[in-house]
């Protein structure tokens, strides 16, 4: 799909992520849209993902050499030009049809990594295919730990880099938004929903004129099961496995025998574990307020998890990044790098891979804006002595 005039103007009056978000607003149908932007319950942890940076001012440096700045660093082996990962998002497509077609090489042009989703609508050899950039791939624990084999397998042969095991998917987190709209994934039309989506005809109809969404990944299994989408997606419900314990992630580390990220830690008790068990990675992350609510946010448990885990592992905090400074917070927190979700969805909603590089450069713009501002030359340089704490901020 090329990117008309019109889609480059729309994108070229965002200078910001908010300003994407909005322009996403507009161009979905309300139920989408909220699939994106919305919570688990109260919300309350979905808030405190972003507020809680504003717990920490920056403290700048005065006469420094800022002339060159270096924004590079290496994320689980992996040279990237920025300290940014994109999160794995499920069914991407439903948000623009290119999907994940559109992210994967938006990373790879910006020189970061994309973590492709089990539920991803694009398959991984498709992905893994598109680009040569370092990519990981995201995993659950299966009742059937034949499909776990079979990912890792498949996940390995199409060149992916990590796998990043998410832990706190034992069930679907009360989003209310969803209850309220009526939403399904992917969607079913009721009347409520016809109306909203009839308001938006250029969402309409690109989702007609491109292939069914469907969990591209699993659908083979839909024989298994009965052919359908959603008949699928009831079957990889089904599958998520509410017995896992810490011999399971072991098991996974070492079937995998490569970088191995887990995704969902909020506590330094698990971050230990997680260390123990033989992850390389650490991703502080409460699913971006999509699960439980009233968690801590990432960027409150960052401080003491860095401090407990070391050297050993890297720590990567996920949720809440909406601007360069938020990067800057956790690098100086001893976080190894950032992974975002919702920012590149909204570019993606707003304008297809354009979007996306949108939501990119802007971050890129800003954190090397912000570091030449703060007067440090290189990010391997942030350190607590760039930050001074607000009244209840913790570490």
């Amino acid at each position: 799909m090329p990117t008309t005039k019109s889609t480059m103007k729309r994108l070229n009056h965002c200078h910001n992520i908010a300003d994407l978000r909005a322009v996403a607003r507009k161009r979905l149908p309300r139920a989408i849209f909220d699939y994106i932007d919305g919570g688990a319950e109260d919300e309350v942890s979905l808030r405190a993902n972003m507020h809680d940076f504003n717990r920490w001012q920056l403290v700048p440096e005065i006469l420094t050499d800022v002339e060159q700045i270096n924004l590079a660093t290496r994320v689980l082996g992996e040279a990237v030009s920025m300290p940014l990962v994109l999160s794995p998002t499920g069914m991407t497509r439903t948000f623009h049809p290119l999907g994940e077609r559109a992210v994967a090489p938006a990373a790879a042009d910006a020189g970061i990594i994309y973590s492709l989703s089990s539920m991803s609508s694009v398959s991984i050899e498709e992905i893994g295919a598109l680009t040569n950039a370092p990519k990981w791939f995201q995993i659950y624990v299966w009742r059937d730990r034949g499909i776990v084999r079979d990912f890792i397998a498949r996940a390995r042969s199409a060149g992916f880099k990590a796998l990043c095991l998410t832990v706190d998917v034992q069930i679907a987190g009360n989003r209310e938004r969803d209850l309220y709209n009526g939403l399904t994934v992917p969607p079913k039309l009721n009347a409520k929903m016809l109306l909203d989506m009839m308001r938006y005809p250029g969402w309409c109809f690109n989702m007609l004129r491109h292939e069914p969404l469907q969990a591209a990944n699993v659908v083979g299994k839909a024989a298994q099961v009965g052919e359908g989408v959603s008949t699928v997606l009831a079957y990889v419900s089904a599958q998520f496995d509410r017995s896992v314990t810490w011999a399971d992630a072991e098991w996974m580390i070492q079937e995998w025998n490569g970088p191995f990220a887990i995704k969902g830690i909020l506590s330094v008790q698990d971050a230990l574990r997680a260390v123990e068990a033989g992850a390389t990675g650490i991703i502080v992350s409460n699913h971006g307020g999509r699960q439980l609510d009233s968690v801590p946010s990432p960027i409150e448990l960052l401080p003491e998890i860095v401090e407990a885990v070391g050297d050993r592992a890297e720590v990567i905090i996920d949720g809440g990044v909406r601007r360069g400074t938020d990067i800057i917070k956790a690098l100086a927190l001893g976080a190894t790098a950032c992974m975002a979700g919702r920012p590149y969805l909204y570019g993606l909603a707003a304008g297809g891979q354009a979007g996306v590089e949108r939501a990119l450069s802007l971050l890129q713009e800003e954190l090397r804006r912000d570091m030449i501002l703060l007067g440090v030359s290189d990010i391997a340089q942030l350190n607590r002595s760039h930050l001074r704490a607000l009244h209840g901020a913790t570490g």
